[in-house]
């Protein structure tokens, strides 16, 4: 049996973290892309169906969660983890509402990131048989 890579979509306007989240995953053996907007986002989630997305909370144009609306309409399985430099109670109680899985409040533990996304990409695995 082949065992396909696991996709990781990175969405956030800031570059820096863009580039330090895809080295720590790309080092965990996660296929990875980035997109700096929404609309790129969604465009890569049609054509390479990640199986997870880190979404920043606060995106000029369309923001996080109207991205995460869009992501669930595309792929109600998908599995978010959201980021945010900002303790915006309410929006972080929308994300989860909306399907996000958790999140992570800027600046977070790199390590903690890490140790997350293992956790739900390993459960997908065991309980999906794809």
């Amino acid at each position: 049996m082949v065992w396909k890579k696991k996709k990781v979509l990175i969405v956030d306007d800031q570059n820096g973290i863009r580039i330090l989240l895809m080295e720590v995953f790309n080092s965990e053996g996660y296929a990875t892309f980035q997109a700096a907007n929404g609309k790129l986002a969604l465009d890569i989630v049609r054509n390479e169906s990640p199986d997870m997305v880190l979404l920043d909370m606060k995106i000029p144009g369309m923001d996080g969660l109207e991205i995460l609306k869009h992501l669930k309409e595309l792929n109600p399985a998908i599995k978010v983890i959201m980021m945010t430099a900002y303790g915006e109670l309410d929006m972080i109680k929308e994300a989860t509402k909306l399907g996000a899985l958790m999140h992570f409040t800027k600046p977070f533990d790199i390590d903690e990131m890490r140790v997350a996304v293992n956790m739900h990409l390993h459960n997908k695995s065991v309980d999906q048989c794809s």
